[in-house]
């Protein structure tokens, strides 16, 4: 499995690390407009159960947007950790920190996920206070928790390229 890594590195090293940083740029950068422009811009929305219509429905957008990219950033970083993360090497032990940050990342969307869709249950029937429970987290802990694990994962990237 390395050696076809290392081969597939070597061969594609370009495009494995565009495709990588753009699943990154999308994720990263959808939890942040999400949190710093659509989130603000929700509140402004006075009738609550639009609102919460509203939000249901660009979360659900949103995760499923970024899921292909998640599967994007893991197989291409799987292929290029294998390719460049020797064990023992000051290298390895940067690889396997940003695949424990981005693991707990997509640990994270999972729970957003889980919590979005019990949500919207509960919104489908009447349960308004059970749905904003279920909601409150994500844009108040959850997305920031990401955000700032996606820029630690971004700024590790950067120094296993090498700037």
């Amino acid at each position: 499995m390395k050696e076809m890594a290392v081969e597939l590195f070597n061969d594609y090293a370009f495009f494995l690390v565009f495709l990588h940083v753009l699943g990154a740029i999308v994720w990263v950068g959808g939890m942040i407009g999400m949190r710093l422009a659509v989130h603000p811009g929700l509140q402004h929305i006075e009738d609550p159960k639009k609102r919460m219509a509203r939000t249901l429905e660009i979360v659900r957008n949103l995760f499923a947007l970024v899921l292909p990219f998640i599967v994007l950033i893991l197989l291409t970083g799987l292929v290029m950790g294998l390719a460049v993360g020797a064990p023992g090497t000051e290298l390895a032990t940067v690889v396997y920190l940003k695949e424990a940050v981005w693991s707990i990342m997509t640990v994270n969307y999972g729970v957003m996920v889980y919590r979005r869709n019990v949500a919207e249950r509960r919104f489908v029937s009447g349960d308004m206070a059970g749905a904003r429970e279920m909601m409150e987290p994500i844009p108040n802990l959850m997305l920031p928790i990401n955000i700032a694990l996606g820029v630690l994962a971004l700024v590790l990237g950067i120094y296993l390229r090498g700037f």
